[in-house]
Formats: C-alpha cells, sequence, structure tokens
C-alpha cells in the first residue's frame, strides 16, 4: 500500500491516514459516516472480512463473506458520495461499473447503531 495513495472513499487524506486506520489498522471507527466511508474503501478493496465484521450480528445471517467478495470484485468502483448523514444514517451514491461495462449508482440510505464503542451496518433503504 502506497502512502501518498488517495483513500477511495473521497476524503482528502490518504489511504494510509484514512480508511486503512480502520480497515488494516482495527481502529474504532468514530462515528456511523465514517463508518461508511470505510465500507465503500473495504469494497475497493476487496475486503470482505472487515464489510462482514461492520455488519450489525442481526443482520450476518443475511449474507456471507464469498458473497460480499464476489460482488465487490465484480465491480469496479469509481466514486463515492455522501449526500447526508446524521448520527445513525448516511445516504450516499456509489458510483461503479459492472461486470457488464454498464455505469450503475447505487443510491441507498444506510442505518447505522453504535454498540459497546463499536458502529456496525444495519440495513439500507434503496432509492
Amino acid at each position: 500500500m502506497t502512502n501518498s495513495k488517495s483513500c477511495p472513499c473521497g476524503s482528502s487524506f490518504s489511504l494510509q491516514s484514512c480508511c486503512s486506520l480502520y480497515i488494516y489498522d482495527g481502529e474504532l471507527v468514530p462515528t456511523a459516516e465514517k463508518l461508511m466511508r470505510s465500507r465503500y474503501t473495504a469494497y475497493c478493496l476487496h475486503q470482505a472480512d472487515y464489510l462482514y465484521e461492520t455488519t450489525h450480528v442481526s443482520q450476518r445471517k443475511y449474507t456471507n463473506k464469498s458473497d460480499i467478495l464476489a460482488w465487490a470484485k465484480q465491480n469496479t468502483w469509481q466514486k463515492l458520495e455522501i449526500l447526508h448523514f446524521s448520527e445513525n444514517s448516511v445516504e450516499f451514491k456509489a458510483f461503479y461499473i459492472d461486470e457488464t461495462g454498464t455505469e450503475q449508482v447505487h443510491h441507498e440510505k444506510s442505518t447505522f447503531i453504535n454498540f459497546q464503542e463499536h458502529w456496525y451496518y444495519v440495513d439500507g433503504k434503496f432509492f
């Protein structure tokens, strides 16, 4: 990992000083918005373990690491736009190119929960 590589989440920081802190270094994510950004980056970096572990335990029965990894790898992630966020929700658009070469936009309002000082993705409403 290159120190100067900009973070895929769209922040003005390098990957190493932004989402890498949460994905690879195990630092606690301080807000729902930063968890959303780090989860997007995890899709870009094909980090299914992180995505699974940051999904609330009540929702894990609906997914598995191999499906997460397959979806992350079959798409080419282009950019993330945060449209609005509050303490427990983030509305965003994730732009990507699917396996057919078609440009797509995943527009979602995600809900998060902070449990024992850890933020988790709970669910999302798709637009």
